[in-house]
């Protein structure tokens, strides 16, 4: 396991002075002293509604939101993004959690061939920084979702910018979730493309950036992946983690992106939090040990095994 330095890291210039040290301790807290983020995703509630929460082999515990906030504090994560009406209202009960605030937010229910997708904002910075520094809980981020390819990128665009520049005047870390979704996009989980969108973060100015896996053609997924990560340049690259999957496939797949591709870590969510309380936190540590430690798939297996 790499640990890095805190005059290692390149904070971008946009950062105020006055939020310089900040901004360097929440990169260290979020990426553990490693560079790396294992990222706990709970922003479905809203995303994908109750699909992801309720029905056949999906714990009851899974449909009552404090699950999320139980799985977090009880696991080595690097952060737990989702939106803050729901931070507010458990936060203080699990005040030891590192938080990123999930700042825009839509359900599935319109479909591209009725429209092209469009999230907005809910809140602006100033609104994150306040309810940081009222509760005293450690909000280290935020993250916005962009649908590249969407009629309504140039908006989503302009959001993502601005919320980016104005959350490192606080020392807040960035995170987007690009996807490449609309009428226009005709293959969302080609290599290229996926490409694109990560130069598209590098160009937001965003500290990571969250993609879909590729679908590659012609040669391994895991070296075709390595475009993407290139195309980033310094905005460090994590995957999303997808549907929930048998878990050594899943952490199999998951070393590939990170010790093969060179991602710099993971956004998942339903390969945990659709389990129970004790086998998701298993599920979290596992998915820890690949990412900030470097272990191996097998290893990793075996801490979810509880061996």
């Amino acid at each position: 396991m790499l640990i890095i330095k805190e005059e290692d890291i390149k904070v971008p210039l946009d950062v105020s002075q006055e939020a310089r040290e900040t901004y360097i301790n929440n990169y260290m807290e979020i990426t553990r002293n490693t560079g790396k983020l294992m990222l706990f995703a709970g922003d479905q509630k809203v995303e994908h509604l109750n699909d992801d929460f309720f029905g056949d082999g999906v714990p009851s515990d899974d449909n009552d939101p404090e699950h999320l906030f139980k799985i977090a504090a009880n696991s080595r994560i690097g952060v737990f993004a989702t939106q803050l009406g729901l931070i507010a209202r458990y936060g203080m009960d699990y005040p030891d959690v590192p938080y990123l605030v999930k700042i825009n937010s839509k359900s599935h229910l319109v479909k591209t061939k009725q429209d092209d997708p469009f999230s907005t904002q809910w809140y602006d910075i100033e609104q994150v920084a306040r309810l940081r520094d009222n509760s005293g809980l450690k909000i280290l981020g935020i993250g916005y979702t962009i649908y590249l390819g969407s009629k309504y990128e140039a908006e989503m665009l302009y959001q993502a910018a601005q919320l980016i520049y104005e959350a490192h005047q606080y020392g807040l870390l960035t995170v987007l979730w690009i996807y490449p979704r609309g009428v226009a996009v005709e293959n969302e989980k080609d290599p290229h493309l996926i490409a694109g969108a990560t130069g598209v973060g590098a160009c937001l100015n965003a500290d990571f950036v969250k993609v879909n896996y590729p679908k590659a053609e012609g040669m391994k997924t895991e070296e075709a992946f390595k475009e993407a990560v290139l195309a980033a340049g310094r905005t460090k690259v994590v995957c999303a983690g997808g549907s929930s999957d048998d878990p050594e496939v899943f952490l199999k797949k998951l070393h590939a992106q990170i010790h093969v591709s060179g991602a710099h870590g993971n956004a998942t969510g339903r390969n945990i939090h659709q389990k129970t309380l004790d086998e998701a936190v298993r599920m979290c540590n596992a998915i820890y040990a690949i990412t900030v430690e470097d272990a191996s798939a097998e290893d990793a297996l075996r801490i979810y095994k509880g061996e």
